[in-house]
């Protein structure tokens, strides 16, 4: 089972975590999963950059991007050559470390 280091943020993790995801999870799902309650607006659907994550270790076994979330991307706040819609990025067995970004394209935050 692979792990996934989340690095500090201020709302979600302030001093940082470290979970275990299931492998075929989404990044997204494993941290909605271990109550790092992400911004997910679209409900994972590949329709907003809110889940945005800059995939700082482990990114080479991921899956592969597709065009609609590299489309999407474009519009993320702090886009970096390393960013992940998390929602669209499948947990293989390599572990991870992964900064979620301080702002999201969200004026006003949902809850979920």
């Amino acid at each position: 089972m692979p792990t996934i280091k989340i690095l500090p943020h201020p709302e979600y993790a302030p001093e940082g975590a470290e979970i275990q995801a299931n492998v075929g999870d989404s990044i997204c799902e494993a941290l909605l999963d271990h109550h790092i309650d992400i911004e997910h607006a679209c409900e994972m659907s590949c329709a907003c950059t809110t889940c945005h994550v800059i995939v700082r270790q482990g990114g080479n076994s991921l899956n592969p991007a597709e065009e609609e979330e590299e489309d999407l991307l474009d519009r993320a706040w702090g886009l970096e050559p390393q960013s992940r819609l998390s929602c669209q990025a499948i947990v293989a067995k390599e572990d991870l470390t992964v900064e979620i970004p301080r702002y999201s394209i969200n004026h006003a935050k949902e809850n979920h």
